[in-house]
């Protein structure tokens, strides 16, 4: 923050207004997005204290949702913000999403597609990538994991059944479902789908851990190509 020239630091503020010290009087929920941010920041720079980083970020991104967008090169084009502090934004952004998970996920038993996809799709839909997640079910098919397996196109070097099922045997899974997104709006499935299933689906049979469906998400639709009757 600046004053007739002169540069101020969050130090120079009454320690009562500091973000930090109001977030533990008031609570978060007090606190502007800018201060927000600033105390996930940590510290300014030379002539640029924080809160003005914090301001600048969200004045180039446009808002919140904006700045979650962003990629990691993007943030660290901003004075003040580089790869490090940009990864610590990334980080939070990622861990609220993580947490909306959480709670969309209390433990429920999956006895539809429609169940599953009502839960998940929020966290899955709007991703400008394919996000592929696999779903851990316990003997009576109730949830009980989540885990993201790989973020890009998919195939076989992305979503290998190694991968897969070293998550299903850590995480004690009777069953699994595989879930990806298809960024294009479109649940049809590739080729590369459907092989990619019926791979799974063998490894799985070998495992003795059960591959009960292959879910496609959308913004709008989705598609079980168990249901679709693909393996």
């Amino acid at each position: 923050m600046t004053k007739n020239g002169t540069t101020f630091t969050v130090h120079d503020m009454p320690k009562q207004e500091r973000p930090r010290e109001r977030l533990r009087r008031l609570g978060p929920d007090a606190l502007s997005s800018q201060e927000l941010l600033a105390l996930i920041i940590g510290r300014g720079i030379a002539k640029k204290s924080v809160l003005d980083i914090a301001h600048e970020l969200m004045r180039t991104f446009g808002s919140v949702h904006g700045m979650s967008k962003a990629t990691l090169e993007e943030l660290s084009a901003i004075k003040g913000i580089g790869i490090a502090k940009a990864a610590q934004i990334k980080a939070a952004f990622e861990l609220a999403n993580r947490k909306d998970l959480e709670i969309d996920l209390s433990p429920f038993t999956v006895n539809s597609p429609q169940t599953l996809v009502k839960a998940i799709r929020a966290t899955i839909q709007d991703k400008a990538k394919e996000h592929f997640k696999l779903v851990l079910l316990n003997t009576r098919n109730r949830v009980i994991g989540i885990v993201p397996i790989s973020v890009g196109t998919l195939n076989a070097s992305l979503v290998h059944p190694r991968e897969v099922f070293k998550e299903a045997i850590h995480g004690n899974a009777a069953s699994v479902i595989l879930v990806h997104n298809h960024p294009s709006n479109d649940p049809e499935p590739s080729d590369e789908d459907i092989r990619l299933t019926r791979r799974m689906i063998e490894v799985g049979h070998i495992m003795g851990i059960e591959v009960l469906d292959h879910i496609i998400i959308t913004k709008n639709d989705f598609l079980s190509l168990k249901a679709r009757g693909l393996w």
